[in-house]
């Protein structure tokens, strides 16, 4: 790989981009209303004509944020931001960029309408090409939220005035970074990249506007290592090419290949890891091997930004923190993060499953379905190309002891398109319950003793049976049947740190740190130990909030003596029964 990227999206690069990040002039209406309706398009267009900014904004952190500068937490349905910007097209088409912006996004260039986007979590583009002239130009941005809508889904986020519990403060409007791109006639729309170890090639498909010759070119440490021209290229194009240089995308140690598409006056840059997944006899299998799975949970909560990391050294800090303790990888928790955060797991190395903030959306209601499967489509669309993303999970704790069965025809649609989109990683339907049609069979278990944690799960070895602690109240609801055990949440241990919040964990306290260990050491263990377990995830690696369970404070200090965290690692990094 070559030096760091500054690309917001470094997994697709163009040299010709101009950062919006920065001061915007903004507005917002505090009257929330949970019964509150999105404008159309008309009326927008006639709301943008009145409208009046009277704060400035720092983009891309919310407006909840402390590092927006305003720091407003209340319930908020409508915010707005303003500015004039230098464009200088040289005959190129002009793309507007929205990283996130939770929920709906309506642009305006110029006065004109240019266009609208539903979905807090995934990336926005727009042609705002026939709407703008060289020089200055104005850009409007509207974004409308409803957290108490039971049609959008809103993840952690707080649908009480205040935090409790699990859920935090809210993020409303633009929070992923925003940019413009200038883009020649004929152009790259978008890759979808598919390495292989095993056969020694990268598969890659194409979505192209317009017509030119398109050549692809593979580097490992500035040699090329593979190339493929294709002299009339249009549409929708597949190459197969193969890699001269044979080099494993494995964990700790992440080789990355370079990778130039050039389609006629079109060039972005990107990259890839060659590594294989699969399950097998219970295993999780990386390049052939089996490798344990010593997972943390990571909610992509910051106490400064909310949703946002305040550089690039927060975004590794979380990675490097976990790792040092002995973690492979980490849930990202009902929150699609930052394109950002995934490149630096992709070159140090980490891997991380991807999910969906599905929590706050009705899946009894027959519309969820369309809203859910578009977001998620998404989602998968822009994070596919990233080695470290080695299995997707797009629903967490779907419950549903008062509607049984309901929500069954929505989790068996989602899991069947995740798994047509993607053939190459192993999709949970729902993290915890309840399980429809899974490749794994993953359990939340938030029990203290150890010994009755341990004792529960050797089933699986003695009689191939588990157990099933949240369902004895709904029996025959969900049924073990031989797949893969992920034990995807337990622990919890709360130990108060930030005395500002009245703080809120898992089970019982425990008194001092050689309990917190011992708790730690019981637990874990009874999963190492375990012949058919594939992997563990920790809840959590940070506190947030008023969550005060994490191995760190919310600001990712110390909470116990480094002894403590010395142990901690031995624990984590010792084999696993099933390696």
């Amino acid at each position: 790989m070559k030096n760091i990227s500054l690309h917001p999206n470094p997994i697709f690069e163009r040299d010709n981009w101009q950062s919006l990040n920065g001061e915007w002039d903004f507005g917002f209406n505090k009257n929330a209303d949970k019964n509150y309706r999105f404008l159309s398009e008309r009326e927008a267009v006639d709301f943008y004509k009145k409208s009046i900014c009277t704060h400035k904004i720092t983009v891309p952190f919310c407006i909840e944020s402390s590092l927006s500068g305003i720091g407003y937490t209340d319930f908020l349905n409508r915010v707005w931001y303003k500015r004039r910007v230098n464009i200088t097209a040289d005959g190129k088409r002009v793309f507007l960029h929205i990283g996130a912006c939770d929920y709906k996004a309506t642009v305006i260039v110029n006065g004109n309408f240019a266009g609208s986007h539903k979905g807090g979590y995934t990336p926005i583009c727009f042609d705002i090409t026939e709407y703008v002239t060289d020089g200055e130009n104005e850009l409007f941005i509207l974004c409308e939220d409803n957290t108490r809508d039971s049609l959008i889904p809103g993840g952690k986020q707080s649908d009480r005035r205040k935090s409790y519990a699990c859920s935090y403060t809210r993020t409303t409007g633009i929070w992923q970074s925003v940019y413009l791109e200038y883009v020649p006639e004929s152009y790259l729309k978008h890759f979808k990249l598919t390495p292989s170890l095993k056969h020694e090639n990268i598969t890659i498909e194409l979505d192209l506007c317009g017509n030119a010759e398109l050549e692809i070119n593979a580097y490992l440490d500035g040699k090329n290592v593979g190339s493929s021209t294709v002299t009339d290229a249009s549409g929708y194009v597949i190459v197969q090419i193969p890699i001269s240089d044979i080099r494993a995308w494995e964990l700790g140690n992440a080789t990355l290949y370079d990778l130039e598409i050039k389609f006629g006056d079109d060039t972005v840059k990107s990259y890839f890891g060659l590594r294989d997944i699969a399950l097998k006899d219970y295993k999780f299998i990386l390049n052939g091997k089996s490798v344990f799975q010593r997972t943390v949970l990571d909610q992509g909560f910051y106490r400064k930004g909310i949703y946002t990391a305040e550089n690039d050294d927060e975004l590794r800090q979380d990675i490097e923190l976990s790792m040092a303790l002995g973690f492979n990888g980490a849930r990202l928790h009902q929150k699609v993060f930052d394109p950002r955060f995934l490149y630096f797991c992709d070159l140090m190395g980490y891997m991380v499953w991807g999910e969906y903030a599905n929590w706050g959306l009705d899946y009894s209601n027959p519309k969820a379905v369309d809203i859910f499967l578009k977001e998620w489509g998404e989602a998968l669309e822009r994070d596919y190309n990233h080695p470290a993303i080695i299995g997707w999970c797009p629903f967490n704790e779907t419950w549903d002891y008062r509607r049984r069965r309901q929500y069954d025809p929505l989790l068996q649609t989602v899991y069947e398109y995740t798994k047509k989109y993607d053939r190459t990683r192993p999709c949970i339907d729902t993290s915890g319950n309840f399980h429809v049609v899974t490749d794994i069979y993953d359990v939340h278990d938030y029990r203290g003793e150890y010994d009755e944690f341990r004792k529960s799960y050797e089933r699986l070895v003695t009689h191939g049976e588990l157990y099933e602690h949240v369902l004895q109240d709904n029996p025959g609801r969900q049924k073990y049947k031989g797949e893969p055990v992920f034990i995807s949440e337990y622990g919890g241990i709360k130990w108060e740190a930030d005395k500002q919040y009245k703080s809120w964990g898992y089970g019982d306290d425990v008194k001092t740190e050689d309990e917190l260990l011992e708790r730690y050491k019981g637990l874990t263990e009874a999963i190492l130990d375990n012949e058919r377990m594939l992997g563990f995830c920790y809840t959590q690696l940070y506190d947030v909030e008023q969550e005060q369970n994490g191995l760190y404070t919310y600001d990712r200090k110390n909470k116990f003596s480094q002894k403590i965290y010395d142990e901690i690692r031995k624990i984590n990094t010792q084999k696993a029964a099933i390696e």
